[in-house]
């Protein structure tokens, strides 16, 4: 059943905030303002859905009703066809106002931070890192998300030790946060010539881009050292103490960042990568917090667990969390994994549903 007092409740709470958010004053208080806005723009896909709820049910009414007094046995049949198409309708519309019930996370709305680490595997984890980035670069285009490289690593044969980005768009990380974890590539490295299939691993951090009004930094806090920016087999090699590396002494956390030839332009990559650092602990630590009284099927907080497996020998991607399976491995890695994220999400939501 639809909760009708809940839906009128919100109703008002939508009417109310329209008055407030066209108060010119509420400008100054930037974080007011946009918790407002964030509020107001959820009240508004609800208001709506319960508008077309309420308009369905009319139509309902009123078709019963010409059902009620019609002799004519064509009209009577068009009357019946009409209910079971505005039933149709209905339930649809029931599903769409139950899932915008559910709590919103705000940061879903976010663009996202993406670091990708080699584990496990030495240059054979190397390699998947680059794979992973091409991936994710591949699914940021077909978003039509804006990607930005913040900071790499290169190794000998082109593979990187670690790869961070930022990815920015619409619902970037609402969608890209259930990426966070271990992911396990089997394969046969290049490098290997008994053709041996090797395990390896490579973790995904998928931070919240933290914004001005989001958390306070205090510079009494940063040590920021500078140093010359080094590659591999000297490329990228500057005569300048471009690169740059900041610390947050209270958390101990450390972000470099090489990857400009200008020590400005890393100094305001770092501090981007640091800030969403941050926020992401604090996020991690409130979900600790919720998973201390009920562990979730679908994690984004446990950055240690293995949630995927790439299979190369059998062209095989699994999610472990959901036992979703692909064998369709080479369109995965070109992007096409809107269906395992969209799978995710759904069981997440779910969980939230059943919470």
């Amino acid at each position: 059943m639809i909760p009708i007092e809940k839906l009128e409740a919100l109703h008002a709470e939508f009417l109310e905030l329209q008055g407030m958010i066209s108060d010119s004053s509420l400008m100054s208080d930037a974080r007011k303002y946009k918790a407002l806005m964030r509020r107001y723009k959820e009240l508004d896909s609800i208001t709506g859905c319960y508008a077309e709820y309420l308009s369905a049910q009319n139509q309902m009414v009123e078709t019963k009703q010409l059902l009620v007094g019609e002799k004519d046995p064509d009209m009577q049949s068009l009357a019946k066809e009409e209910i079971l198409a505005i039933e149709e309708s209905l339930n649809e519309i029931e599903l769409r106002l139950r899932d915008l019930l559910i709590p919103g996370d705000p940061n879903d709305e976010k663009n996202a931070i993406i670091e990708i680490r080699a584990g496990t595997g030495g240059e054979e984890a190397a390699l998947f890192v680059a794979d992973l980035y091409r991936m994710y670069s591949y699914y940021a285009d077909l978003k039509g998300w804006k990607k930005q490289l913040l900071d790499s690593n290169e190794t000998g044969i082109g593979g990187f030790k670690e790869i961070v980005m930022q990815l920015n768009g619409e619902n970037v990380y609402g969608l890209m946060r259930f990426e966070s974890g271990v992911h396990r590539v089997q394969r046969v490295p290049v490098t290997e010539s008994s053709g041996r299939i090797h395990t390896s691993a490579v973790t995904v951090a998928v931070l919240p881009e933290a914004e001005d009004i989001d958390l306070e930094v205090s510079d009494n806090d940063l040590r920021i050292d500078v140093y010359r920016s080094s590659g591999n087999g000297g490329q990228s090699v500057n005569t300048t103490d471009s690169a740059v590396r900041i610390t947050h002494v209270p958390t101990g956390l450390v972000v470099t960042c090489q990857d400009e030839k200008s020590q400005i332009k890393n100094k305001a990559k770092a501090l981007k990568v640091l800030r969403s650092k941050l926020l992401d602990l604090e996020i991690s630590r409130q979900e600790q917090e919720i998973a201390s009284s009920r562990r979730a099927q679908v994690s984004t907080g446990d950055r240690s667990a293995k949630i995927r497996t790439y299979n190369f020998p059998q062209s095989r991607v699994t999610d472990h969390r959901i036992n979703l399976t692909s064998y369709n491995l080479d369109g995965f890695l070109a992007g096409n994994i809107d269906e395992f994220i969209q799978s995710l999400r759904i069981a997440w939501r779910n969980e939230k549903v059943n919470e």
